[in-house]
C-alpha cells in the first residue's frame, strides 16, 4: 500500500511558517511594518531569522554592494526591536500591576504572565527570566525591566538564525557570523535542486547532502554549471541549508518528536487504508495518553492502553515516547 504523504519512502511532516515583513529600526515604536510584524509573533512558538550572509542588504532592507553590510548588526537589531516592543507594553501597565502589588498574596510572575497570555508566555516563561536575570521585580527600574523582558523574550520566543545567500557571502561576513549560532544556507540553491527535480532532471530529496542527475537529462551548460555549483555548496555545508534550518527549529529550538498514531498496527494505515495518514509533533516527554488527547479529546478521555507498532507489544500510558514512533491508541471511545 502506497504513503500518500511519502516521497520516495520519505514521510514529511508539515508545520505552519509565517512569512513576515523585515523590520526596520524603531519598529518597535510603529515604524514601518512594525506592528505587523510584532503581531505575528504571538502565533509564532519559535522565530527563523533570515538574514543575508552575503552582506548585501542594508538596515532598511534595501541591496547594496556585497560585503558592505556586517551581517551580525541585523541579529542584535531584531533582538533589540523585539525586546523593546515586549517592554513597551510592559512599561504601559506597570504603574497599575506595582499598585496591585502592594496587595497580600499577590503574584508579580503571574500578572506578568496574564500580560503577555496573548503571546503564548506562560507563568514559567516569566518564572524562569526572573531567576536568570536576577532583578527583583517590584523595585525595578527602566533598565531592568528592559533587561528582564530581554530575556523574556529569548526564552519564550526561541530563535534561530539562517544566514541565506551563503554561497555569495565574503570571508569578514562569514567569520562575524560563525561567532553566533548560525545556520548558513542558500535558498536560491534548494529552489533550483527543487525545479530540477521537479523537471525530472535530476533525483533530489529536501535535506539530502547530494542530488543524482537522471539518465537521459537534457540539462543545458549554463544548467549543469548552476547545478555544479550548487553541489559544491551542499559538499561543504552538509545540505542547502534549508531543511536543516527547518529540522533544527522543530527537533533542537522547540524540542519535539514526531510521533505516527494508527488504527491498523500491522499494516500502519488508518480505517481507510492510507499508510501513517497522521503525523503529531509532540513536545519531548510526551506519553501515549498525552498522544490520544491530541488526536481527539473524546479519545484521551476514553484512553485504556497503546501498541507500539514497531514491536507489536502493549506499552504503559506513562511511556515515554521516542521520536518516530508509530502507536495504535485503543480507546472506549472513537
Amino acid at each position: 500500500v502506497p504513503c500518500e504523504n511519502c516521497q520516495d519512502g520519505v514521510r514529511f511532516v508539515p508545520i505552519g511558517l509565517i512569512d513576515v515583513a523585515g523590520l526596520v529600526p524603531e519598529a518597535h515604536m510603529g515604524r514601518g511594518l512594525g506592528n505587523q510584524f510584532l503581531d505575528n509573533l504571538r502565533q509564532a512558538d519559535a522565530i527563523l531569522q533570515i538574514v543575508d550572509a552575503s552582506g548585501a542588504t542594508d538596515a532598511e532592507g534595501n541591496p547594496v554592494d556585497i560585503g558592505s553590510r556586517d551581517p551580525v548588526k541585523d541579529i542584535e537589531f531584531l533582538q533589540y526591536e523585539m525586546s523593546m516592543w515586549m517592554y513597551g507594553i510592559l512599561s504601559r501597565n506597570w504603574a497599575k500591576i506595582v499598585r496591585q502589588a502592594q496587595a497580600k498574596d499577590f503574584s508579580l510572575v503571574g500578572a506578568i504572565a496574564d500580560l503577555f497570555a496573548g503571546l503564548g508566555v506562560t507563568f514559567e516563561h516569566v518564572r524562569d527570566a526572573d531567576e536568570a536575570t536576577g532583578v527583583d521585580l517590584r523595585t525595578a527600574g527602566e533598565e531592568d525591566l528592559i533587561r528582564f523582558c530581554r530575556e523574556l523574550m529569548t526564552i519564550s520566543k526561541p530563535m534561530l538564525i539562517i544566514g541565506n545567500k551563503a554561497d555569495q557571502a565574503p570571508k569578514e561576513c562569514f567569520d562575524r557570523l560563525r561567532e553566533h549560532d548560525v545556520i548558513f544556507a542558500s535558498a536560491a540553491g534548494e529552489l533550483a535542486l527543487r525545479m530540477a527535480a521537479e523537471g525530472k532532471f535530476i533525483t533530489y530529496l529536501p535535506g539530502d547532502r547530494g542530488f543524482s542527475e537522471n539518465p537521459g537529462a537534457a540539462l543545458s551548460a549554463a544548467q549543469r554549471a548552476g547545478l555544479a555549483k550548487v553541489a559544491d555548496f551542499i559538499r561543504t555545508f552538509g545540505g542547502t541549508g534549508v531543511q536543516q534550518a527547518l529540522d533544527a527549529a522543530v527537533f533542537n529550538l522547540l524540542d519535539r518528536i514526531v510521533v505516527f498514531p494508527v488504527e491498523d498496527e500491522h499494516k500502519l494505515t488508518d480505517g481507510k487504508g492510507r499508510v501513517l495518514p497522521d503525523a503529531f509533533l509532540m513536545k519531548r516527554g510526551s506519553t501515549p495518553r498525552d498522544l490520544a488527547y491530541q488526536v481527539h479529546t473524546d479519545i484521551g478521555e476514553g484512553f485504556l492502553y497503546a501498541i507500539d507498532a514497531k514491536t507489536g507489544m502493549r506499552v504503559k500510558d506513562t511511556l515515554e515516547l521516542k521520536n518516530g514512533d508509530i502507536i495504535k491508541i485503543v480507546s472506549v471511545r472513537k
